[in-house]
């Protein structure tokens, strides 16, 4: 694929707009919201990480990520006209079936946004078969924010509510968030009711732990509870059993679970 633009959403964090170079290609591919692939740059190997943008937006696919090793170096210094390797989808996909009908909450800390953002997209542009839309997005500071652009927009529609949040510290000035921890601002401040209603939930483990915690305290339940793992794969394939937790394979299994099957999993997580 090409690299039709780069943006540079923090000092090492990057997304990418890539466009098909095989038209008939371009025709063909299908990917469900969730889904995974493998992104490489020629010489120095691949990496796996979610497809970020909607399977509503057919014409290209977005990815972002952060320098963190020897692949993402190299991917993070290719530019705009580049080409990039990519295989995929893989994985299995959030439930949007599921979701109909009721009202959603969006969790996610960091770079966990980016997943979140492919259902969040998917569901904005098939708006009307969804109850209320809400977005609780922190990181550990303004700085350390992606889709700052999105957040404005999000904030500015009648359609969304946006609650955004960073840690103790991170704030600057003119910061117009809250501050403080996801867990803590969703439970003590946002509070959001149970009826009827699905959470999405995306981020480093202990965040999603005590998220989940929260939630239960708010009412909800298991079933109520969504996540994905995908920060936890290495080779997305199965083969380096690095992203295991007892027997399952997030790559291979997931990345996408209910709280209640996370709950059946040895507590390493």
């Amino acid at each position: 694929m090409t690299i039709k633009s780069v943006i540079q959403e923090t000092p090492d964090i990057k997304t990418f707009h890539l466009v098909f170079q095989d038209e008939e290609m371009r025709k063909n591919f299908r990917f469900e919201t969730g889904q995974f692939a493998e992104y490489s740059a020629f010489g120095s190997g691949e990496s796996t990480f979610c497809i970020a943008s909607s399977p509503t937006r057919m014409d290209y696919i977005e990815c972002c990520f952060r320098k963190t090793g020897k692949v993402t170096d190299a991917l993070f210094g290719l530019s705009e006209g580049d080409t990039i390797g990519f295989r995929g989808p893989y994985g299995n996909i959030f439930p949007l079936d599921k979701f109909e009908g009721k009202n959603l909450i969006f969790i996610g800390g960091g770079i966990a946004l980016p997943p979140l953002r492919s259902v969040i997209w998917n569901v904005l542009d098939t708006r009307d078969r969804f109850g209320d839309i809400s977005i609780v997005y922190g990181a550990r500071s303004v700085d350390d924010l992606v889709y700052k652009r999105e957040l404005k927009e999000w904030h500015e529609r009648d359609d969304v509510t946006l609650v955004k949040t960073v840690d103790p510290g991170g704030e600057t000035d003119n910061w117009d968030g809250h501050v403080g921890f996801v867990p803590t601002i969703l439970e003590n401040e946002f509070a959001p009711k149970p009826d009827n209603t699905i959470a999405i939930v995306c981020g480093p483990p202990i965040m999603i732990k005590y998220t989940f915690e929260a939630l239960e305290r708010l009412g909800f339940t298991q079933d109520q509870m969504i996540t994905t793992l995908e920060n936890r794969m290495k080779c997305g394939l199965g083969k380096c059993g690095r992203c295991n937790i007892g027997s399952t394979y997030v790559c291979i299994d997931g990345p996408v679970f209910w709280a209640e099957e996370i709950a059946e999993m040895p507590q390493e997580f």
